[in-house]
């Protein structure tokens, strides 16, 4: 008997090339009558295989090419495996003395199965990105040849490794056998990569469900996907839907995920998705009313929502809870709405899902999982997906595995494979995480479906990501009324002589007698009737109720109507005994023998210095404000680069041991034995993915405060994605309430064109309050507006995003401090304009100018007044809320120095800023009669200056103009 070892020898390398193409390229296989295996060079043990192979197929050509270490190698290696064969060689006959033969530029590129499956339903697919397809690599005399075989070596009996499953229950099998199971597992519709995986366990996992004969099961699930299209193209031919016509079985693929993971004890299931499809997923997946999704399809239909905009049917999401069929268990299905930037969702996904797990403590993720489906060409060419994939191993991202859907079109719009990507797969993404990759041909339900169910036991076993990768086509254009035949005309020939996959799919099993053609057509007609009756239930809609479209509903924070319990805003004083609690704790280290670092121990004693003089700078402000929440059982998480210290050594919400490694100490875990936990994390280097991270988090519950920080605050404009299509805009598309908070560092300091400007003016660009509207100041003016506006402060009993420009040389400056005496009174708010209270407000008809301000310059303004004793004839008032605009407070500034001059002064460019946004309220409040002047540096086209005087030198400029009461004597506004 034969048996196969594994051996770097010639006859071995040539073996590994020969099976190499069906899944076993890490293996070489040699036969040896007896001995022992030859040993490889220690330094090359592992992963160096490919290494070693081109060392040898180098030798071959030339051996005065390779280390002459190599060289002996290689001989020795081939006189014993000449020495094995059943007609042995004198040592004599050296490798390099056989010619070259003529396939021998194909053969020496590394084949893997996954190259030569036929995973392409129009058999057109070309996945090198090149010319070379390979052929049929085994059964000709001449590849027997080149690997030095024999044709009646293909009936000889080997024993089977171990690592091995194709044998099932055999031990040994013929060659020809051996060749004919790994073609059948790795050559045909499925195409699996995952030899890069470098955990053995995960990788003998896989090829036990793909090596074990007679694992494919039969099914019949496409048929109400395929007649949905069918039936959503007869009803509206002219409609854009973004149809799944060429990629049906991708309902079945979710379906599968779905139930399996069911079974595995998954409740609740958050999906991500691009729009094509989606339609498709909410009818079949979801399984949302058939008459909701048909009524989106009337023009007459009236939208019921004060909110805004609404958005088209294919970008909507949807919540439903329902029993699974399959497994007669509970579960929660979302699907997250999303806007047609694609791939911009994944981090929302994860974000929500992580939430979820988090409140069910589910730190396992054994009850929550995540499902993205992906485009093939956004998949391969966003950055986000990469951003991502790199939060998946994360402690405070990771979802404990994700399964990616890629629906693989083999076009991105107009744009074919070659030109847009660089990689073989469009999902060579995913191994950066070491993600197994499960390549299908879509036209092959079973396959898909078996494919589908191993890779939700795989996310369920291993917790790790896994991509299946559902080779299909498009068969219309981009969408519906698109004509692909410009640009892809050969392509699409071949789409339009394509037999649909249901119909190919019933023919065989019709043939097979799984079915008969009778019941086929009734299944047909019954499904068919559903929609018509559906369809006819619709047209009594006329009006579309977006809350049957929520994605996060938070049950009993809204009344049934969806509208806030409360318009009052509730009082945010803290009780001083619990400042005073909150300050000892953040001065303190509470665990025992943690030694801290010395500079940090004087920090520790300022904020306790503070706390015992009742005052509270930036950064104790902030310990008491989420110490005071924790207390209340408000969940507080803060992300961002470097949040744990903060960006300038502020913070230090996580201490660090210098003596034991990676022992760490978070105070504000240790307020109180019942409080809420708080989460604070450093993020990888990422805003994009990062801010939809915790855009997503912040989805899951109305009961937390969710905060991301920004390096700086310039940094955001790299997210910028998820600041437009979600933050400023997800209400009034999707209904969606959400309380992020973005905590932006913004200054100018002289420090350069970035770093500097977190660019208030694009916030305020997008926020939503009418500049020419004069409000009436109704009793509950302020809390209705902040309801009506997209993006706000403060306590309340909705949840707004919240954008904060944070400070930076303030966190330290000795002005920059409050007394507990603003805390702690019961009647404490947030303020949105805080007035004059020196000099200037005792005789207020004295006063000559009126200056607005906001952030930073404010203190500049103060020191420059004192310097030239203009406090009686100058009025400084703060903006704290610049949006919504405070209308009733500034008019009651304004009104209160009635001879004053009005100025806004800002330390940015006049086009950048708050100018562009204060000038026309203040003008709509106000009116003509008295205009607000501006004062600030003039316009640019950076944010900021890199030279340290020329800064110095346009602060002093504008400081004068701010204080030269004459400076707008006779200019006409």
């Amino acid at each position: 008997m034969n048996q196969v070892r594994l051996l770097p020898s010639r006859l071995g390398a040539q073996a590994s090339r020969l099976l190499a193409p069906h899944g076993v390229q890490r293996f070489s296989w040699c036969s040896r009558s007896s001995g022992p295996p030859a040993t490889f060079p220690s330094s090359r043990v592992g992963g160096g295989s490919s290494y070693m192979e081109e060392m040898y197929f180098a030798w071959l050509e030339n051996p005065q090419s390779v280390h002459k270490s190599w060289d002996s190698f290689f001989r020795k290696a081939s006189e014993e495996a000449s020495y094995g064969l059943a007609q042995p060689r004198p040592p004599s006959v050296v490798p390099e003395s056989r010619p070259a033969a003529s396939g021998r530029t194909k053969t020496s590129k590394l084949i893997r199965g996954h190259h030569v499956a036929q995973l392409d339903p129009l058999g057109i697919l070309d996945a090198d990105l090149d010319s070379f397809v390979p052929s049929d690599l085994i059964t000709t005399i001449d590849k027997l040849a080149f690997y030095d075989l024999q044709e009646a070596d293909l009936d000889k009996e080997f024993q089977l490794p171990t690592t091995t499953f194709i044998g099932g229950s055999e031990h040994t099998l013929s060659l020809r056998e051996i060749i004919r199971r790994l073609e059948s597992t790795y050559c045909q519709h499925i195409g699996l990569e995952f030899m890069f995986i470098n955990d053995v366990e995960q990788c003998q996992w896989i090829r036990q469900k793909f090596e074990t004969p007679g694992v494919i099961p039969s099914i019949l699930a496409l048929l109400s996907p395929s007649r949905f299209e069918d039936f959503l193209a007869r009803k509206w031919s002219s409609e854009k839907r973004f149809g799944l016509e060429g990629c049906e079985v991708m309902i079945p693929a979710l379906k599968t995920i779905i139930d399996k993971s069911s079974e595995m004890g998954i409740e609740n299931v958050i999906l991500g998705m691009p729009h094509r499809g989606r339609l498709n997923v909410l009818a079949n997946v979801i399984r949302k009313d058939l008459e909701q999704i048909f009524c989106q399809f009337d023009p007459k239909l009236e939208a019921a929502t004060r909110w805004g905009s609404g958005d088209v049917k294919y970008h909507l999401g949807m919540y439903h809870e329902r029993i699974n069929r399959v497994t007669n268990r509970n579960i929660t299905l979302s699907l997250v709405a999303n806007p047609s930037h694609l791939e911009a969702v994944d981090p929302v996904v994860q974000g929500k899902t992580k939430a979820e797990q988090f409140y069910r403590g589910d730190a396992q993720g054994k009850k929550v999982m995540s499902i993205l489906v992906h485009g093939d060409a956004a998949f391969a060419g966003q950055g986000v997906v990469y951003e991502t994939f790199h939060l998946s191993d994360l402690p405070s991202y990771t979802t404990n595995g994700t399964v990616h859907v890629v629906v693989n079109n083999q076009i991105g719009f107009t744009t074919d494979p070659r030109m847009a990507r660089s990689s073989p797969y469009p999902t060579d993404v995913a191994r950066v995480v070491n993600a197994p990759i499960f390549h299908v041909n879509a036209d092959d339900p079973e396959a898909v479906i078996y494919v589908c169910s191993v890779a939700a036991e795989w996310r369920n076993t291993f917790n790790k990501d896994v991509v299946v990768d559902l080779v299909c086509y498009r068969r219309r254009g981009h969408n519906e009324m698109d004509e692909p035949m410009f640009t892809q005309p050969l392509m699409y020939k071949q789409i339009h002589r394509q037999v649909p996959v249901l119909k190919k799919y019933a023919d065989k099993l019709i043939a097979e007698g799984t079915v008969t053609l009778q019941e086929f057509e009734e299944e047909i007609a019954k499904y068919d009737r559903i929609c018509e009756e559906a369809y006819g239930r619709s047209k009594d809609k006329k009006i579309l109720h977006i809350k049957h479209w929520l994605d996060s509903p938070w049950p009993g924070f809204f009344n049934v109507d969806g509208e806030p319990k409360s318009m009052t805003c509730p009082a945010t004083g803290i009780p001083e005994d619990v400042l005073t609690h909150i300050g000892e704790v953040a001065s303190s280290v509470p665990l025992e023998d943690f030694k801290i670092h010395t500079g940090l121990s004087r920090i520790l004693r300022g904020r306790e210095d503070m706390t015992r003089k009742r005052t509270v700078d930036w950064a104790l402000a902030e310990y008491m404000a989420f110490g005071s929440l924790l207390k209340e059982g408000i969940h507080v998480r803060l992300s961002g680069q470097d949040v744990e210290r903060g960006t300038f050594s502020h913070r230090h919400h996580v201490l660090h041991d210098q003596e034991v490694d990676r022992r760490t100490c978070v105070p504000m875990n240790h307020l109180w034995p019942d409080q809420a936990p708080y989460t604070v994390c450093n993020s990888s280097l990422s805003e994009y993915g990062v801010l939809g991270f915790e855009l997503g988090y912040a989805m899951a519950s109305p009961n937390a405060l969710v905060l991301w920080e920004a390096q700086f605050g310039d940094f955001h404009n790299t997210a910028q994605c998820i600041i437009d299509q979600f933050i400023s805009t997800g209400q009034a598309k999707w209904v969606r309430h959400n309380g992020i908070v973005l905590l932006l560092p913004h200054g100018m300091e002289g420090m350069g064109p970035e770093h500097s400007s977190a660019r208030p003016e694009r916030f305020l660009q997008m926020s939503n309050d009418d500049s020419d509207a004069y409000p009436a100041f109704t009793q509950d003016f302020e809390v209705r507006q902040l309801y009506d506006c997209n993006w706000i402060v403060i306590l309340l009993p909705f949840r707004k995003p919240l954008i904060i420009f944070t400070p930076k040389s303030l966190l330290r400056h000795p002005e920059a401090k409050s007394s507990f005496d603003q805390w702690y009174q019961v009647w404490t708010s947030f303020q949105r304009v805080i007035p004059e209270d020196g000099a200037a407000v005792r005789a207020p008809e004295q006063v000559q100018r009126l200056i607005f301000c906001t952030g930073k310059v404010y203190y500049d303004l103060v020191k420059e007044r004192s310097n030239q004793g203009l406090d009686e004839q100058v009025a400084i008032t703060r903006l704290e809320q610049i949006s919504p605009f405070p209308f009733d407070l500034i008019k009651q500034e304004a009104e209160k120095y009635p001879g004053a001059e009005l100025v806004w002064c800002q330390e940015e460019h006049k086009n950048m800023g708050y100018y562009d946004y204060i000038s026309p309220r203040f003008m709509t409040i106000l009116g003509r009669a008295r205009p607000i002047w501006y004062v600030g540096r003039d316009p640019a086209a950076a944010p900021a200056t890199g030279n340290r005087n020329t800064h110095l030198v346009s602060l002093k400029k504008f400081l004068d103009t701010a204080f030269n009461l004459q400076a707008f004597d006779g200019k006409t506004f």
